[in-house]
């Protein structure tokens, strides 16, 4: 079953690469990062293609909570342990720079995109000691959180970290609009990659840089994203006759539910776990428990899941794919929080592409070298080619 988002939003259609293609900058994959790289691309003025082998948006895109916000649940702490209070503040500083250029483009290009600005809730139900320590590290890297035993939840919490003016969105109605500005072929797999040069399943394409948004990259070396990522799935129930809830939210506790109204109905998310293990089944049947017992009166209207990429220190990796590849880019590993990473990937790859610095290249760097925050990964899996 698809998402709620698919039936509400009709995408461009686009034909297939037909001949050869030449290019300044070739993008590949068009889910949200290779959507938002071509658009800023070509907005800047280089002549920019996207290829997709299916359909855009058709991966983990479209079944998206599509939440835009910089509070990414419990991860502020930890980012303080293992990369330091500095790197804590600048990764928070990009998630809320992603909201302003959201906001902006909507405005600018006056798009219809459910934009709405909300606070963002992370709630705990259980014990509000990590709640706390939490908050302390959200605070010190900059975000506007403050704590409230107030949420709008109809069940009781033991308090809740509330960042203001976050956001959500429908994604493809915005992604629609840019698309029908880029040139775009789908239906087009790549299937090798060398220097300038990409062979697809109906052409070649050359292009002075080339940015792989493909969710997993597909190219194994050099790169070697293979060992440094993960994959999670995740689940969503889309409930009707819930009441309306004021915020966004997310659990703080093991097995809690990630929540946000869209259209009048209540997205109910979580189960994640690592794919392929999760043999016994369950996961819809353990959020459908989870929704019966905190809002009985509520009908499921709609199921959906979606797959994330995780990296090993808990960092996207942007920017360039290796240091033997300095004309390939890379947006990937952004795990369950797609909607700000992409956006600040978009910009730092467009600024490294025309040669501009950004304060957070070191940060998304894909060659970093973090082996305290990837604690408990094999060695050989922490270094970075």
């Amino acid at each position: 079953m698809g998402s709620i988002w698919t039936s509400t939003a009709r995408l461009p259609r686009f034909a297939p690469l037909r001949r050869d293609l030449k290019t300044d900058v070739l993008v590949v994959g068009g889910g949200i990062a290779g959507l938002l790289c071509a658009y800023l691309l070509k907005a800047a003025g280089a002549d920019c293609a996207l290829v997709e082998a299916d359909r855009i948006c058709g991966g983990t895109t479209m079944n998206t909570t599509a939440k835009v916000t910089g509070q990414h649940g419990m991860l502020y702490h930890r980012l303080e342990q293992t990369l330091g209070q500095d790197s804590a503040r600048l990764y928070a500083g990009a998630g809320q720079q992603a909201l302003e250029w959201y906001q902006q483009l909507i405005w600018d290009r006056r798009i219809d995109c459910e934009w709405k600005r909300l606070p963002a809730y992370l709630y705990a139900v259980r014990s509000e000691a990590e709640l706390l320590r939490e908050f302390a590290a959200q605070e010190r890297a900059g975000l506007p959180v403050r704590l409230t035993e107030e949420t709008g939840l109809p069940f009781p919490t033991a308090g809740a970290v509330r960042c203001e003016n976050q956001a959500q969105l429908h994604p493809l109605r915005l992604l629609r609009a840019l698309a029908e500005e880029l040139t775009i072929r789908e239906g087009t797999r790549v299937l090798e990659a060398e220097g300038d040069q990409l062979r697809t399943s109906s052409g070649t394409v050359r292009a002075e840089h080339i940015i792989f948004c493909c969710h997993f990259p597909f190219v194994n070396a050099p790169g070697y994203y293979f060992l440094r990522m993960h994959q999670e799935r995740s689940y969503v129930l889309a409930l009707r006759g819930a009441p309306a809830l004021p915020g966004m939210y997310y659990s703080a506790d093991p097995g809690g539910a990630s929540l946000r109204m869209a259209d009048g109905l209540l997205l109910v998310g979580g189960g994640a776990h690592r794919t392929g293990e999760n043999r016994e089944g369950g996961k819809y049947e353990a959020l459908r428990r989870w929704a019966g017992l905190h809002f009985p009166d509520a009908a499921e209207a709609g199921r959906w899941s979606a797959q994330d990429c995780m990296t090993l220190d808990g960092m996207p990796y942007m920017g360039r794919f290796a240091a033997s590849t300095p004309r390939w880019y890379v947006a990937t590993g952004f795990g369950k929080w797609g909607m700000t990473a992409a956006m600040a990937a978009a910009h730092l790859i467009r600024d490294q592409i025309f040669g501009q610095e950004n304060a957070w290249a070191q940060l998304f760097s894909p060659q970093r070298f973090t082996p305290a925050a990837s604690a408990g990964q094999p060695l050989w899996r922490c270094l970075c080619p």
